[in-house]
């Protein structure tokens, strides 16, 4: 998908969808979870729906609009996030991109064929703070 699609996708997401699926991620069901950051300028706290999947001690985290996003930069920034899955909160630490096959092979299949449908080729993984 173009860039210029991507953003106007994404601006939609966050004027919108975002706060609607901010309310039902991170519960009992589904792979969307809502990742905690701390803005690296403003030090302000933000909390966004993300699709993440667990990982052998921690997670993988697929970047729906690439690697280019503010959160990414903020959790880059502070070495790690919180997140809330299935209502229980994990501290993260080290990010790492990993590479396509790696990312989806983390998801189930059903959600591998979205993931490759949306053209999602950016994937993070990170561990659960010991």
């Amino acid at each position: 998908m173009k860039q210029a699609s991507l953003d106007r996708i994404r601006r939609l997401n966050k004027a919108f969808t975002n706060k609607l699926l901010i309310h039902i991620a991170g519960k009992r069901f589904g792979h969307f979870a809502v990742l905690e950051h701390v803005g690296r300028k403003s030090g302000r706290a933000y909390r966004i729906p993300i699709i993440a999947e667990p990982v052998r001690d921690g997670f993988m985290i697929a970047l729906t609009y690439g690697r280019q996003v503010d959160w990414y930069a903020n959790v880059a920034a502070a070495g790690g996030c919180r997140l809330r899955w299935k209502n229980r909160d994990y501290r993260l630490v080290r990010p790492v991109f990993v590479d396509p096959p790696a990312g989806l092979a983390a998801f189930p299949a059903a959600f591998r064929l979205g993931l490759k449908a949306m053209g999602v080729r950016d994937f993070l993984q990170l561990d659960i703070q010991a």
